[in-house]
């Protein structure tokens, strides 16, 4: 989005548009542009609408209503925290006792939007001068909240006066692919790390497939997912940890957060569960409990075992509850062979099969496709390893 074009949004004609745009729906676009050219409005400022109507539409999955009042850029609606969990970032500082936070990296403002709600005085910093703009477009409605353009690479915690840092550093290239290094983060992730030195009060949003060997051993580490997908990770240090040094998963859904935990060095290998024969009862662990190394724990709570040393499916011989996996009964089990299997399912007349898999390098679209299944019933197999074997599974969700 170039200057114009932001300065006719925010324009009382701009901002009413905005306001006046029916739900966004992608076969009704063209045909509303159209129209709202040939009614004399500017090309820019229609275009710009309609792709802010776009991304308000978007976001709703992660800032709610409030989407509708915020501007957006689609790469930074990517990075963006979702709101459920920037609320969790704002307790941290909120509980810490701190009173001055710099976001650094704040991209449209989605965290400093939190942190300012709980009272928090935040300095927003950001690189990229569109992105800076937005966000104050974003944070207009918080006094205490201010943006400022600049290099977090370079920010001095000590002269701006600071007690506690938040930082969110870009994980994508200019192209839009993803950035797995932490040294390929920006700014690279000691740079973040030698904050430390200066402002004890640290948290970093890092990507969930960060390697427990990047790792500072004394951080407090927290993988979170919102309704089953994995999200992010959180490093945190000083009072923002009061857990102390190790690793948990935080799970969110349903307007619930559980959370499973191991003290200790962050950087510690995971510790191993036992693995032992199938039971009745097959659980999946959600990605966080698996990205912070806590399948072992989660199958101590369930009094489980592996399916095998190197899946992560924990099997039980009674039912057990728990927030941390999925749970299915176990109906079947066999080895895997796409002749056994297309008779077993055709046998039951099955049509419609969920596959899960684990552990095994077949397709699911294309043993779909080899299957040629056309029956009336449904089944869900489970596809991976039994002690090293091949196997097929076939469960009922609990």
């Amino acid at each position: 989005m170039d200057r114009r074009t932001l300065a006719q949004l925010l324009s009382p004609e701009g901002w009413m548009l905005l306001a006046q745009l029916p739900p966004y729906e992608e076969k009704q676009a063209l045909q509303l542009a159209e129209g709202l050219r040939a009614r004399g409005l500017d090309p820019d400022l229609v275009s710009g609408a309609l792709t802010q109507s776009r991304l308000r539409t978007k976001a709703r999955a992660k800032f709610g209503e409030f989407a509708d009042e915020m501007l957006f850029t689609d790469a930074g609606l990517e990075q963006a925290t979702r709101l459920v969990v920037a609320a969790r970032h704002a307790r941290r500082y909120a509980e810490a006792g701190v009173s001055y936070v710099a976001d650094l990296g704040c991209g449209l403002g989605g965290d400093a939007m939190a942190m300012a709600g709980l009272g928090l005085r935040v300095l927003a910093l950001e690189l990229e001068e569109e992105t800076a703009a937005l966000a104050t477009v974003n944070l207009r409605a918080f006094d205490q909240a201010q943006v400022r353009l600049g290099d977090a690479a370079t920010f001095d915690p000590h002269a701006e006066g600071v007690d506690a840092v938040f930082a969110d550093p870009a994980r994508r290239t200019r192209s839009g692919t993803r950035v797995f290094d932490p040294r390929a983060y920006s700014p690279d992730l000691d740079t973040l790390l030698g904050l430390r030195t200066q402002v004890p009060n640290l948290g970093l949003k890092v990507g969930p497939g960060i390697p427990y060997t990047a790792l500072p051993s004394e951080t407090h580490a927290q993988w979170v997912s919102v309704d089953g997908a994995v999200v992010e990770a959180g490093l945190w240090f000083g009072a923002l940890a009061p857990e102390g040094p190790g690793r948990s998963a935080l799970l969110l859904a349903g307007g619930q957060a559980h959370t499973v935990a191991a003290p200790g060095d962050a950087d510690a290998r995971a510790a191993q569960a036992p693995a032992g024969d199938l039971g009745a009862y097959l659980y999946e662990p959600d990605g966080a409990v698996i990205r912070s190394g806590l399948v072992a724990r989660v199958a101590e709570q369930l009094e489980g075992t592996l399916v095998d040393e190197s899946i992560a499916y924990i099997t039980t011989p009674t039912h057990r509850s728990t927030p941390f996996a999925v749970g299915y009964r176990v109906l079947d089990s066999f080895d895997f062979g796409l002749k056994r299997l297309r008779a077993y399912l055709r046998t039951r007349n099955v049509g419609r099969l969920t596959i899960k898999k684990r552990g095994t390098a077949v397709v699911p679209d294309q043993l779909r496709q080899q299957l040629a299944l056309r029956g009336e019933n449904e089944a869900t197999i489970v596809l991976t390893r039994l002690r090293g074997k091949q196997s097929v599974l076939v469960v009922d969700p609990l």
